[in-house]
């Protein structure tokens, strides 16, 4: 299909596959996450495998890749699984994730403008980034946010480096109900 650019399956193994379950610990006990701009499919699907008590919605705003990723859902019989051809941050708004994850979707000041509604409703990015994300964590003066690195792993075979950081909002909004 075309998915993505990487060309062996040993190759995919590693940085798609461990690349998404590495730092699976932090995903642990999580009810409801979504996969914002999931591609192919990563981290959601292995994510769900390793959590099948997690709720995942797999949200790809491409319609080719929507319906791969649904076709493997269903092949691989995920029931902890929802595909969405829908763009991530109106999803996020509707179904008020706990979580919401993404793999190489943007610079971290994007994916905070673009989801800037969750995170004041209580949401929190686990976001995975390559090795050099200090600069973008700098970037979140101002934005009303705490951004810390959770973890740094190294993949298999030389094949680089990944940090996952978490995202928080300083203040919540108070919830509809309470005003």
């Amino acid at each position: 299909m075309n998915l993505t650019r990487i060309a062996t399956a040993r190759e995919a193994a590693i940085k798609h596959v461990y690349d998404s379950i590495a730092p699976w610990k932090y995903f642990d006990g999580v009810k409801r996450v979504i996969d914002a701009g999931t591609g192919a499919g990563f981290p959601g699907i292995p994510l769900s495998l390793v959590l099948p008590h997690t709720r995942f919605s797999l949200i790809e705003s491409i319609q080719k890749k929507a319906r791969f990723v649904d076709s493997a859902v269903d092949s691989l019989e995920l029931a902890n699984v929802h595909v969405v051809a829908q763009r991530a941050e109106e999803r996020a708004l509707a179904c008020r994730p706990e979580v919401i994850t993404a793999r190489a979707l943007a610079p971290l000041s994007r994916i905070l403008d673009l989801f800037r509604e969750p995170l004041k409703r209580g949401a929190r990015l686990l976001l995975y980034k390559g090795p050099n994300v200090e600069s973008e964590l700098a970037e979140v003066n101002g934005h009303r946010v705490s951004a810390r690195i959770l973890c740094r792993y190294e993949l298999p075979d030389g094949c680089g480096s990944r940090t996952l950081i978490e995202v928080k909002a300083n203040r919540l909004l108070r919830p509809e109900s309470s005003k």
